[in-house]
């Protein structure tokens, strides 16, 4: 008996499928350790797992990270602000692997590739966006007129309510996103439109899981991408129903296009892709595919940061009832009540000014800027990274640095001003990035951010519903940092 028992697990242990997983598990350990052992040099970091690099954690049920105390509501759970402390172990250039690939966080310092394909179409798409009035003070009635409708819902929705508050992420989000969508699209909508209203909370619960779920995991199992449950079965949906509403607009607009009369960026990009064409280059960066990318990242980041900057602001102007009455009395003195604010009178509205400036700093909307990729190997600080490196750059460790900032946590508009109450402009406030990337809609951003803080609050004072605690202040990591959902109550200004 002990024999036939030995032999039936003998014959267990060598079977066919034992043996391939065991050689599998051998190659694949093998290939991690190899991978690791040809990146000489790098910058330190923590130990990864093998296989799937530093990213194990998403591996381990949300239930046993709460009960294990590493899933809770405190500042460790913005991404920015965990990578910031690592900076304390490993210094300011420090790496960490998701799964093969090799990632190197900046601390304090930014750098980029910048390609020849990249160049070109940054380049069209800023001179088109130019010409439709980017940056311009031609924007300034469209921007105007979104901000009408948003002045009236909000009084319309405020009464409603009852006291309970209001939820001013919708009408803000719509707003904003219409203001590029009118450079890009050549069109706006309406608040109440379900299909755009859709798509903006799609696109914001796919910007959160995206990197801030088990979905990350996508970057080093793709396949996990076609799972039939959970956020991957969600964020396939996602993409699905985004791609079908810009890929039907494309569509819309190469069915009407009239090359002497373009309306958008689309025509104008249209019309570039219909020259490459005609000119027999076939190898051209700008082909259809190009522009559907560079639509939906225009559309969600001309859409999502300034939004989320919108309501960081009016947060803190919220919490903080004293810096709300000052920026109201400054503009009242300057604006008065009998004309909306204009961008001509920022150089009169230092305070306010330093007041979103100082926001910006505390929140750091995008914290870990766009990563970027190094297109050959190089030598920085004494460190070794190689050729196809992801490299993050923390914009949240540059305006939380207590080296450059005075009690860099706590709110104090008062650091962006002199000793003559004039606006200073800091070297270390990066919230746009910084060099050749630096975002290419700051200019926008910062029309958008001044004109609808200033005309909300020269309207309305705001504050939190009777007895409802504030929001944390640790937002809501994705791939842009989200104020936690929060209510308030409207009431007019005088």
């Amino acid at each position: 008996p002990y024999s036939s028992s030995f032999q039936k697990r003998c014959s267990s242990v060598m079977s066919p499928v034992y043996i391939a997983t065991l050689i599998f598990s051998f190659i694949v350990v093998a290939t991690f350790y190899q991978k690791r052992q040809g990146f000489a040099n790098i910058p330190p970091g923590p130990k990864p797992w093998p296989v799937v690099g530093n990213l194990g954690g998403f591996l381990i049920p949300s239930v046993l990270r709460r009960r294990c105390g590493q899933e809770s509501d405190s500042t460790a759970t913005n991404a920015a602000y965990a990578l910031m402390e690592q900076a304390k172990v490993y210094g300011n250039v420090y790496s960490l692997h998701a799964g093969r690939q090799l990632l190197v966080v900046l601390n304090g310092i930014v750098f980029a590739p910048y390609g020849p394909s990249w160049r070109k179409q940054r380049k069209f798409c800023l001179t088109t966006l130019r010409n439709f009035g980017l940056g311009k003070l031609s924007l300034e009635p469209g921007i105007m007129q979104g901000l009408a409708t948003i002045k009236t819902e909000l009084l319309r929705l405020s009464e409603e309510s009852g006291g309970a508050g209001v939820d001013m992420a919708p009408l803000i989000s719509n707003g904003v996103s219409n203001v590029i969508c009118s450079l890009i699209l050549g069109q706006r909508f309406h608040h109440k439109d379900r299909e755009f209203r859709t798509m903006l909370a799609l696109m914001v619960r796919g910007l959160e899981i995206c990197v801030n779920s088990p979905a990350v995991l996508i970057n080093i199992f793709p396949l996990l991408y076609y799972l039939p449950f959970g956020v991957f079965k969600e964020l396939r949906q996602m993409v699905g129903d985004i791609t079908a509403f810009l890929k039907r607009i494309i569509a819309e607009h190469r069915e009407t296009l009239d090359p002497d009369n373009p309306r958008d960026l689309i025509d104008m990009y249209l019309m570039e892709v219909l020259a490459k064409q005609a000119a027999g280059e076939e190898d051209s960066s700008f082909t259809e595919d190009d522009l559907f990318y560079i639509i939906g990242d225009l559309f969600i980041a001309g859409t999502d940061t300034t939004a989320n900057s919108v309501l960081w602001i009016l947060l803190y102007m919220v919490l903080h009832p004293d810096i709300q009455d000052k920026v109201q009395a400054e503009m009242d003195e300057v604006v008065g009540t009998d004309r909306v604010p204009s961008l001509t009178d920022k150089g009169s509205l230092p305070f306010t000014e330093a007041t979103i400036m100082e926001v910006q700093r505390l929140t750091a909307v995008v914290p870990l800027a766009i990563p970027h990729m190094t297109s050959e190997t190089i030598e920085f600080w004494g460190y070794t990274i190689p050729k196809g490196t992801v490299v993050l750059p923390n914009l949240w460790s540059v305006h939380r640095d207590p080296t450059v900032w005075d009690d860099p946590d706590s709110f104090n508009p008062a650091r962006f001003l002199d000793m003559e109450g004039k606006l200073l402009r800091r070297e270390c406030f990066i919230p746009f990035g910084i060099g050749r990337r630096v975002c290419m809609g700051e200019q926008l951003a910062k029309m958008e951010l001044f004109l609808t803080v200033t005309t909300l609050l020269q309207a309305f004072k705001f504050r939190l519903p009777e007895g409802v605690p504030p929001p944390p202040l640790h937002g809501r990591f994705g791939l842009t940092l989200a104020p936690c959902p929060y209510t308030v109550c409207v009431s007019r200004h005088s």
